[in-house]
């Protein structure tokens, strides 16, 4: 299968790069790979697609909507495109064949790229975006939220996939997945950990959602002084978006229940203020409570975090290391 290569008339966005991408699956991909469910794509830090470009994972989810692929992103680290495969074996060789040619137009680009054939017979098919790209299109918070985005335990703000599923593009966020683990606490949820076998667990989630949200009604029926008006929409999740899903504020609460560490040494890697994590586990024990939930002391007594780390080591469970997000 030839190598795809396109060239633009008009600036290097974020649209273009997803374009070209899409153009390279409706030419050669679909038909190379007739059951293909998944596509990687490799990119370079910064640039239209770099991992702090909100509208290149914007266009990206619009394109794995667009195609049913879940397309999956891996940006290589600052100072590392070198080791991009494509810089060997793409690259190097269109930059041997135009060298010293002068570019002098857009046809000349495209028919030397056209042109280039490595020693093992790689051929490259190139094309020439014409299309008119909008400059400083901007991605509002809401939008980037909506995204069906999942980070990546390692280095999530590097590496993500974008699942192929109906999204709200005009910025109001679907319900928040709460019945799952954040990013970065899935080893948390074990067995072995938790002291519940899958089944319990999930039964235990499920008393808890349904206790939380009629905790969550009674408090909004206090500050509203009166049922609420109106109904929600299907699907949109009403109020203030929760930082912390319902997994997250057990887990954050289950070892201090088990083994009696307090809550600064001692909490799951999560992402949020350390008072506002702290009043949610005081809400997450009043939840136990009332579904009458109790929490036997755990065998192992630990006192911070690194200690629980070490113990689910010893027990098999590999620990994801804590992501410092720099960007979305």
């Amino acid at each position: 299968m030839p190598a795809g290569s396109a060239s633009a008339t008009d600036h290097d966005t974020a649209a273009f790069a997803v374009s070209s991408i899409r153009r390279w699956w409706h030419a050669a991909g679909r038909a190379a790979y007739p059951h293909s469910r998944r596509l990687l794509v490799t990119a370079d830090t910064g640039g239209s697609n770099g991992y702090r470009t909100r509208a290149w994972k914007f266009e990206l989810a619009a394109q794995a909507l667009e195609t049913g692929l879940e397309i999956t992103v891996c940006h290589f680290p600052p100072g590392t495109s070198k080791w991009n495969k494509v810089e060997h074996r793409l690259f190097s060789h269109i930059t041997m064949n135009w060298r010293s040619r002068p570019l002098t137009s857009h046809d000349v680009i495209v028919n030397s790229i056209a042109a280039t054939i490595t020693r093992t017979g790689l051929t490259v098919r190139a094309e020439l975006d014409t299309t008119s790209d909008e400059t400083g299109v901007k991605v509002s918070d809401g939008q980037m939220t909506a995204l069906p985005l999942n980070r990546h335990d390692w280095h999530g703000d590097w590496n993500c996939s974008l699942r192929p599923e109906e999204h709200c593009q005009d910025g109001v966020p679907p319900i928040p997945p709460q019945l799952e683990p954040g990013p970065g606490c899935a080893w948390l949820v074990h067995s072995a950990l938790t002291g519940m076998d899958p089944n319990q667990w999930d039964q235990l989630i499920g008393e808890l959602a349904a206790a939380r949200e009629a905790q969550r009604e009674e408090d909004l029926h206090q500050r509203r002084g009166g049922d609420r008006q109106k109904v929600p929409t299907a699907g949109l999740y009403t109020g203030r978006r929760p930082g912390l899903t319902l997994v997250d504020r057990l887990l954050a609460t289950l070892p201090l229940r088990a083994i009696g560490a307090s809550a600064g040494r001692h909490r799951p890697p999560l992402r949020g203020r350390t008072q506002t994590i702290n009043r949610r586990i005081r809400k997450t024990h009043q939840l136990l409570d009332q579904i009458g939930h109790t929490i036997a002391p755990a065998e192992h007594r630990l006192a911070t975090l690194n200690d629980l780390a070490d113990l689910a080591t010893q027990l098999g469970i590999t620990p994801t290391p804590e992501i410092k997000t720099a960007s979305w």
